[in-house]
């Protein structure tokens, strides 16, 4: 068998953690295989935590008392009952505290926004009405709830006379993220309470009318809330206003109508763009806002990919020994309970119904002689029988057949790397798509170490092994993972792909990595790798003490939780040694996916979605698309007369559009929300508009 060319491990690891050595897995190389060497990883390292909102929420005024008079504003003689989707934020400067909020979660859904800084601009009707009587925004997205700078309005009664004329002219819906009670600059219905920080978190709860707005959430679920400054308020009784969130008898979000029938919403907490209650309540506030009818979509993913499958991977045990001979390799029967921990979870989490692993295998130490059984008998190697047996329950990644370091390799090599990993899995009846390729330890891609045993250098994707890119394009590759650790490999957009820059016909599709090591297999494994990397006397000291592992599986799965409520595709990658059952029905991979997929479950009702990784791309190529015709097109414009959404642009792309759709155009029923996927072309096209707030 070919010499296994890996790339060595550049990590010293500290003094080993008190703990007992765990009694080694088998790892006895299979009839016909041959190992000189378990490969190694160099050190690829994940987000250890959420990140902290910085810098803390400001303190808001409260104020009463109307404003002092203006004039009213005019409505435009012109007006008509067309508006652009496209959405207004409007802040007090650069530096409001609302400001990244706001912006990340439109991003992340893909809605069009403009950002009006009020201290810096003197707002007019003609920045909000086109010449053709066509309201340019169909929301409008305060900061907070008076535009507070330097402890008064940023706007001028005028200004926001001009607004309040737009809104009802137009009947488009205002949402304050962050509101103090008192009447100023108008009333939401709001009265004192007290206010102070939340530096404990609390819980909030839906009421029924809650649950309505934010119907994706389960009726039961409790919204935590952290790091805040809040308002707990009471309604006015008699004014026209309902709760939406509460604590106690206390109210911290609120709808409210205005006697001239402008609708309005508002949260009494600060939201800032890292925290949970922001990625549970952002959605839906912008939802609102819009009736339903916006550009962009926002789902929510879970994908799972063990890397490695079939081969040997280097062993770390607790005592800091690190076994690379011949290393760690899954045994058959353990293919076969990690199929039925899949069957566990999807069982008891209705709403992961989707979930399946993805396996990047590495078929150089798979035996083709194999048969096709899910049993350890009369078999050259039980793993080999048990995933064939198993073939139609994983959906299978090409890794390459030996993984290799692909970063210098010739083109010959990465031919017959890509091509011959293909071979030997469908000979033996695996399913694995042509255009998907995962390189080992992401090489190839411009992230790779200029001395032995040295840390890696990100070069960018213009540093990527050329050969490897032309070999990829010539075999029918179309996507190459990529990891977000490494900035090169970081999308423009959310849930985006990059065309490569060397050769535009393959796309990478980014990774999310976590910390839980290759090289680790059981919790007390765990421990120890993880401690000597983020503990007080590791190599990124991060922790104050060393942790356990309940403790570093609870960070971790904070990280992936907060990819998965951003509405991320991305999938994360673990590795088959992870995939060892280090007690009956436990592996590291679902310790983690169970903990994710628990919390996901307490919060919502509509399902995780776990495409195949071939979908998965294309959906990000797609949102790649949708980005760039949001930059190069003009507005849609939705006729709420016709409820018809017409599509002017000016190329060839994508649009994704939340609340229209046309019996022509590839559509989904997400919970209630109907998301469509239109193909775009220059000139003029339609959908129906579906308004359902």
């Amino acid at each position: 068998m070919k010499r296994i060319r890996t790339r060595v491990l550049p990590v010293l690891l500290a003094a080993a953690v008190t703990g007992s050595v765990a009694t080694p897995p088998s790892s006895a190389v299979p009839s016909g295989g041959h190992v000189e060497h378990a490969h190694e990883h160099p050190l690829i390292r994940a987000a250890v935590a959420r990140p902290k909102q910085s810098p803390p929420p400001p303190k808001l005024p409260v104020l009463n008392g109307p404003m002092s008079s203006a004039a009213p504003s005019t409505s435009a003689a012109n007006a008509t009952t067309k508006v652009a989707l496209r959405v207004l934020v409007i802040a007090s400067s650069s530096t409001d505290f609302g400001l990244p909020t706001w912006k990340s979660t439109l991003e992340r859904i893909g809605q069009p926004y403009d950002v009006i800084l009020a201290k810096n601009t003197t707002l007019r009707a003609n920045m909000l009405v086109n010449n053709d009587g066509t309201a340019k925004y169909s929301a409008v997205l305060l900061t907070d709830n008076a535009l507070i700078s330097e402890g008064t309005s940023a706007f001028d009664p005028a200004e926001w006379a001009v607004l309040w004329s737009y809104e009802r002219t137009h009947g488009i819906r205002q949402v304050s993220l962050y509101t103090s009670y008192g009447t100023f600059p108008e009333d939401y219905c709001l009265r004192e309470g007290s206010e102070g920080p939340i530096s404990t978190p609390v819980q909030a709860a839906l009421t029924q009318a809650g649950s309505q707005f934010f119907d994706y959430l389960k009726a039961s679920a409790r919204i935590p809330i952290t790091e805040a400054y809040a308002y707990r308020s009471r309604l006015q009784p008699g004014c026209s206003a309902q709760a939406l969130l509460t604590l106690g008898n206390d109210v911290l979000g609120v709808t409210s109508t205005t006697a001239d029938g402008r609708e309005r919403a508002a949260l009494t907490f600060s939201s800032g763009e890292y925290q949970v209650h922001t990625d549970l309540l952002g959605y839906g506030l912008l939802r609102w806002a819009t009736n339903g009818v916006f550009i962009g979509e926002q789902r929510h993913w879970l994908n799972v990919d063990v890397d490695d499958w079939f081969n040997y991977t280097a062993h770390l045990y607790p005592d800091g020994r690190l076994e690379t001979n011949p290393g760690f390799r899954l045994s058959g029967p353990e293919a076969s309970a990690t199929h039925a921990q899949q069957n566990s979870l999807r069982d008891r989490y209705p709403l992961a119904d989707e979930f399946n692993l993805n396996i990047p295998y590495n078929g150089g130490n798979f035996i083709p002689t194999a048969p096709s059984r899910c049993s350890a008998m009369n078999t050259p190697d039980p793993l080999s029988s048990f995933s064939r047996c198993e073939a139609n329950n994983f959906r299978w990644i090409n890794h390459t057949m030996h993984h290799p370091a692909m970063d210098f390799t010739p083109y010959a090599e990465n031919v017959a790397e890509i091509r011959d990993n293909l071979t030997v899995a469908r000979d033996a009846g695996l399913v694995v798509p042509t255009e998907i390729l995962k390189t080992g330890g992401y090489s190839g891609l411009g992230v790779y170490s200029t001395a032995p045993n040295g840390p890696l250098k990100d070069f960018g994707l213009t540093g990527s092994n050329r050969e490897l890119l032309r070999a990829a394009k010539d075999l029918g590759v179309k996507y190459l993972h990529g990891n977000m650790s490494f900035e090169g490999h970081q999308p423009p957009c959310f849930n985006c792909a990059i065309p490569h820059p060397l050769e535009p016909a393959v796309s990478v599709v980014p990774d999310w990595p976590v910390n839980i090591g290759y090289q680790v297999t059981t919790p007390a494994e765990q421990t120890y790798l993880y401690n000597s990397l983020y503990g007080p006397n590791g190599q990124f000291p991060t922790h104050p003490r060393n942790l356990t592992y309940p403790e570093i599986l609870a960070l971790e799965a904070e990280v992936g939780l907060s990819h998965v409520l951003s509405g991320s595709v991305y999938a994360h990658t673990f590795h088959q040694g992870n995939a060892h059952h280090y007690a009956p029905g436990k592996s590291l991979i679902f310790d983690w996916v169970e903990e994710v997929v628990r919390q996901y479950n307490s919060f919502y009702q509509v399902p995780l979605k776990g495409p195949d990784w071939s979908k998965l791309a294309t959906y990000s190529k797609a949102r790649t698309a949708h980005f760039n015709e949001i930059k190069a097109g003009p507005d849609a414009v939705w006729d709420r007369l016709t409820n018809i959404v017409t599509i002017n642009a000016d190329t060839t792309g994508t649009l994704f559009v939340t609340g229209a759709s046309l019996a022509t155009v590839p559509s989904e029923r997400y919970g209630a929300d109907l998301i469509s996927q239109a193909s775009v072309r220059p000139g003029s096209q339609i959908l129906l508009a579906q308004p359902t707030r």
